[in-house]
C-alpha cells in the first residue's frame, strides 16, 4: 500500500513523508556514528583496560558481526511481524545499549555492549522498507539516497566528533553524547511512523535463522581476525569451513526442507537484486579502504605520514561526508530521469577518479582531502542508485528482506576492506624514530626508539586494489537492467 491512503490529504501525506525521512536520516547517522566514534580512542582503551591491540579490535568486530546478523534477521522479521513494531523495538534496545556503553568497566563489558549496539543495524533494512511504504513515489529516490548517504556521513562524523570528544573529555562521553539522540529517535519513531502494510502471517523459520546467523558470524569473524590470528591458522581455516558448511545447509533448507523459508532464494535469482547486493559490497569496501588508511597516513609521523592530531585528521574526512549527503539529491535526480543504473555508473566513475587521485597525488594534505571528498561525492550517487534499483526490482512486501540482505553484503565489504588493507600495511612498512631513550654508556647521550608505520608502497597498493574493486563495480553496474520510474508510477510486481 502506498502512502496515498484514504483519509489523508496530499499536504498531510507530504508532511508525514518529510517527518519520516528526517527520522530515518537521524537513525542512519546515529548508528554509523556509534559504529566509528570509538575508533579514535583505540590507543586510550588499550591503556585503560590493560589489554592488547588484538583484543581491543573486538569492540569493532563484535559490532560488525552483530550488525550483519541483525540486518539479515530483522529486515525479514519486519515483513512478517510489522515494520513499525520491529523498528521501535530495535530503537528501544539500541537506546539501552548506547546508554550502557560509557559505563563499561572492563573490555568484556564493552565488547558485550558493542554487540548489543550492533542490533541497531537491523533498523536499516526496516527503514528502507518504511520509506518505500510511506514516501510518495516522486520523492522516494531522494529519500532512499539520503538514508544511504548516512553510511558515510555518520562514519565520518564519528571520526571527527568522536575524536574531539575523546580529546577534550574522555572516551566514555562518546557514548554519553549519543544517548539524547537515541532517546529522541525512539520517541519520534513511536509518534511519527505508521504501518501502512499488513504483516504477513507465516511461520518463522528459526532453524534457517540460526544457520544464516552462524554463516555470517563465522565468515565475518574469519575475515576480521585473519590478519591477527594468521590466515593459515587452524582457527581461521575452521571458521571458513564451518561457514561454508552452514551456508550449504541453509541453502538446502531454504530451497526445499522448509515449508516457509526465512529467505526466499528466488529473490536472489533476480538479476538486479543479486547485482545490487554485490555492488553494495564493493562500494562499502571502497569507502572503508579510505577510512582505514587515511587516518593512519595523516597521523603517522614524518616521513611515514604528516604527523597530524586525531581531531585534525578527522576533519580531513569531513568534506567527504558532506559531499556524500549533498550528492544524494543529484543521484536521486539522475535516478528519476535516467534510471538508477545510470546513477550507479556515474557515481562509480567518480569513485574511480578519487582512487586514481589517491594513487598518484597524495604528497600533501590538500590532495588527500580532495581525493577523499571526490570519493564521498561518488558514493552519494552510487548508494542512491543501488537501493532504488533494488527496491524497484522486488515486490513491496519483500522490501525488508531485500534491503536486509543488501546491508549484509555492505557489512561484508566493511569487514573485507580493513582485512585486505591490513595485509599490505603489515607487509610494506618503514621504521620511524618516535622517541629517544636516555643512554649514558658510550658516545651517544640517547638512542632512538623506532616504530613501524605503513610505507608509501603500502598505500599505493591498497588504493590500487580500490581501483580494481571500483572497476569490478562498473562491470557489475553495466550488467544491471535499468528501470526508469516516472512520477506516480508504481513499483512493478
Amino acid at each position: 500500500m502506498r502512502p496515498e491512503e484514504p483519509g489523508y490529504t496530499s499536504e498531510e501525506i507530504k508532511k508525514h513523508a518529510t517527518s519520516t525521512i528526517i527520522v530515518m536520516a537521524l537513525m542512519g547517522t546515529l548508528i554509523t556514528y556509534v559504529e566509528t566514534m570509538v575508533t579514535p580512542a583505540i590507543n586510550i582503551l588499550v591503556t585503560d583496560f590493560h589489554t592488547t591491540y588484538t583484543q581491543i579490535s573486538w569492540i569493532i568486530t563484535a559490532y560488525v558481526i552483530s550488525g550483519t546478523i541483525s540486518a539479515a534477521l530483522f529486515g525479514r522479521l519486519a515483513d512478517i511481524v510489522g515494520r513499525k513494531k520491529i523498528f521501535v523495538t530495535l530503537s528501544v534496545v539500541y537506546t539501552i545499549a548506547v546508554s550502557l556503553g560509557g559505563f563499561a568497566t572492563s573490555l568484556g563489558e564493552l565488547v558485550a555492549v558493542r554487540a548489543l549496539q550492533g542490533l541497531g543495524f537491523g533498523m536499516f533494512p526496516v527503514a528502507f522498507a518504511l520509506l518505500n511504504d510511506q514516501v510518495p513515489k516522486e520523492r522516494l529516490a531522494l529519500a532512499q539516497g539520503i538514508l544511504s548517504a548516512t553510511f558515510s556521513a555518520g562514519a565520518a562524523l564519528g571520526l571527527v566528533l568522536g575524536s574531539w570528544i575523546i580529546d577534550n573529555l574522555d572516551w566514555e562521553w562518546s557514548f554519553h553524547s549519543a544517548i539524547p539522540v537515541a532517546l529522541l529517535l525512539t520517541v519520534l519513531s513511536w509518534i511519527i511512523l505508521r504501518d501502512s502494510r499488513s504483516p504477513v502471517k507465516e511461520k518463522i523459520d528459526y532453524l534457517g535463522i540460526a544457520f544464516l546467523s552462524y554463516t555470517v558470524f563465522s565468515f565475518i569473524l574469519a575475515v576480521s581476525e585473519g590478519q591477527e590470528w594468521g590466515w593459515t591458522s587452524m582457527t581461521i581455516i575452521l571458521l571458513f569451513m564451518s561457514s561454508a558448511f552452514a551456508l550449504a545447509y541453509f541453502l538446502i533448507s531454504e530451497r526445499g526442507l522448509s515449508d516457509q523459508p526465512f529467505i526466499n532464494l528466488d529473490t536472489l535469482k533476480i538479476r538486479n537484486v543479486l547485482l545490487a547486493n554485490i555492488s553494495g559490497l564493493f562500494s562499502l569496501a571502497s569507502l572503508y579502504f579510505l577510512f582505514f588508511t587515511v587516518p593512519t597516513l595523516l597521523q603517522a609521523p614524518s616521513p611515514a605520514g604528516f604527523g597530524m592530531t586525531i581531531f585534525d585528521s578527522g576533519l580531513i574526512l569531513l568534506p567527504a561526508a558532506v559531499l556524500s549527503m549533498l550528492m544524494a539529491p543529484v543521484g536521486a535526480r539522475i535516478t528519476l530521469v535516467k534510471g538508477p543504473k545510470v546513477s550507479i555508473i556515474i557515481g562509480s566513475l567518480v569513485l574511480l577518479l578519487s582512487y586514481v587521485f589517491l594513487v598518484f597525488l597524495r604528497s600533501g594534505v590538500i590532495y588527500i582531502m580532495a581525493g577523499a571528498s571526490i570519493l564521498g561525492a561518488g558514493l552519494g550517487m552510487v548508494f542512491v542508485g543501488i537501493i532504488n534499483i533494488l527496491l524497484l526490482s522486488v515486490p513491496p512486501e519483500k522490501a525488508g528482506e531485500a534491503t536486509g540482505m543488501n546491508v549484509v553484503f555492505r557489512n561484508v565489504g566493511t569487514a573485507i576492506a580493513p582485512a585486505i588493507a591490513g595485509v599490505f600495511e603489515t607487509a610494506y612498512f618503514e621504521s620511524v624514530a618516535v622517541a629517544y631513550v636516555p643512554f649514558s654508556i658510550g658516545p651517544l647521550p640517547v638512542i632512538p626508539y623506532y616504530f613501524r608505520f605503513p610505507s608509501s608502497s603500502a598505500y599505493t597498493i591498497i588504493y590500487g586494489v580500490g581501483i580494481a574493486f571500483i572497476m569490478a563495480n562498473l562491470a557489475i553496474a553495466a550488467m544491471m537492467k535499468n528501470i526508469k520510474v516516472k512520477k506516480n508510477e508504481e513499483i512493478p510486481d
